[in-house]
């Protein structure tokens, strides 16, 4: 059975095949946000200190981010090759893959516990916090951290079960978590009187549910390659693989961190805890639309890259022709209603007159370049498929680290107005999109040649 599930990779028509995966990694990718979405809906709605412990929790994202990026950096550094090399035949090599991904997340589960239990509370600082928001800050994330070694399993490994064609398997082990998450949040919260430490409780026990069903897969039959107990050795040239494509995803996410942690500052300087309190509910909802996309494009990077590896480069052309056209009809009616209709986003959060106002006059700012990034996803999925790894991080690295960190300090001094932070999102997304697809114009077909792909042994 799972034979045929990895196979059909390479001969089931596209789009029938990209439905088949795609929706349900989409459902997951939804699923899966809703783990710090849901969080701050309810704490967002605490009686009196509601506004206050949402802008705390808000500071722990960087945190959240950089953890979930090393997650990134072995799964979606290991899925893609794992699945190339299913595509060529060789099992082994994939579980080989797989076993060093492991232990690599297990490393890193370790080492990011021990470090943010030490040095929280000066980080959190340095991110934002205030006064009157460092309690909350510092509850939820002592918490969530006890979880680490969950989130590492969980998200990582669970790119191991997409890779292979398993879309539905990867969707449940995400939505078994969410459901618990949802269930447990308003208990410990307001039943328990738990607040803030609640909610971090409810997530990591969601986490930790997921995790178990997804190395229960990956050890089973069921299956196409399996967790062995000696692919668990290190291997160093397995490594720097998996390290040279994980590194473009890696820094697309831990960016992320960089990012949250410059924009709070900045908004701290220029505005106050409001304004922190109005970029997390902007994130929330930017997670909303990106996520989704994330997860369509996550669904269908099996597909180019099995084909990739098997050469029927006619298969995969095709593949992202149809992902960058559906990824940027995602974004562009996202942009459409998230600039037309920002108060009804911020209310999902708040119920505070003086932040759904303030959200609603920079969420069409800050939204405004959001159309064109599902062309930048589209690419960037593609190059990630190829194996292409140092593309995949110059784009990663274009919109974050090049343009948008620089330019959300840069235009608050220059203008001595807090809105040029908001300012600097769209700027960021229109320049970083047209310059990928530009790239991806150049390079397609010497990517896709059957010299590239001896490459790859």
């Amino acid at each position: 059975m799972s034979q045929s599930k990895d196979e059909r990779l390479g001969s089931e028509p596209i789009p029938k095949l990209m439905i088949s995966l795609a929706i349900p990694s989409v459902i997951a990718q939804l699923i899966n946000v809703l783990y710090n979405i849901v969080d701050r809906m309810y704490i967002g709605h605490i009686a009196e200190i509601g506004d206050v412990a949402l802008t705390g929790v808000g500071l722990t994202f960087p945190i959240i981010m950089l953890i979930s990026a090393f997650s990134a950096f072995a799964g979606a550094g290991g899925a893609p090759l794992a699945s190339i090399q299913l595509g060529r035949g060789n099992k082994e090599k994939a579980e080989q893959i797989l076993g060093n991904s492991v232990s690599m997340l297990l490393f890193f589960a370790v080492v990011l516990t021990a470090f943010f239990m030490v040095f929280k509370r000066p980080l959190l600082y340095m991110f934002g916090a205030s006064d009157n928001t460092i309690v909350y800050a510092e509850q939820y994330i002592t918490i969530y951290l006890v979880g680490t070694i969950f989130v590492q399993i969980a998200l990582g490994l669970n790119m191991f079960i997409s890779s292979q064609g398993q879309a539905k398997i990867a969707m449940l082990s995400v939505l078994i978590g969410a459901i618990i998450n949802i269930v447990l949040d308003p208990i410990f919260i307001f039943l328990f009187g738990m607040g803030v430490r609640g909610a971090a409780l409810a997530t990591i026990l969601s986490q930790m549910v997921s995790a178990i069903w997804v190395l229960r897969f990956l050890l089973s039959s069921k299956s196409a390659f399996q967790i062995k107990k000696k692919n668990l050795k290190v291997s160093m040239p397995l490594l720097m693989n998996i390290a040279a494509l994980g590194i473009s995803p890696f820094i697309m996410q831990a960016t992320e961190s960089a990012i949250n942690i410059v924009l709070n500052s900045g908004l701290q300087k220029y505005g106050g805890d409001l304004y922190v309190g109005s970029m997390t509910i902007l994130q929330s909802v930017m997670q909303l639309i990106v996520i989704p996309i994330q997860g369509f494009t996550q669904g269908v990077q099996p597909i180019i890259s099995y084909n990739f590896g098997a050469g029927q480069f006619d298969r995969v052309t095709k593949t992202y022709k149809i992902t960058m056209a559906i990824t940027f009809a995602i974004a562009t009616i996202a942009c459409i209603l998230t600039t037309q209709f920002p108060a009804v986003f911020a209310s999902i959060f708040t119920n505070k007159e003086e932040l759904i106002l303030l959200v609603s006059q920079v969420m069409p700012i800050f939204m405004a370049g959001i159309w064109i990034f599902g062309i930048q996803m589209g690419c960037q999925t593609t190059f990630l498929g190829l194996g292409q790894a140092k593309i995949s991080l110059f784009i990663a690295l274009l919109r974050k680290v090049i343009l948008l960190i620089p330019l959300a300090i840069i235009l608050p001094a220059v203008t001595n107005n807090v809105m040029g932070i908001y300012y600097a999102e769209p700027i960021s997304d229109i320049v970083a999109a047209t310059t990928a697809f530009i790239l991806f114009m150049i390079f397609r077909k010497k990517i896709l040649s059957k010299e590239s792909l001896e490459k790859f042994g």
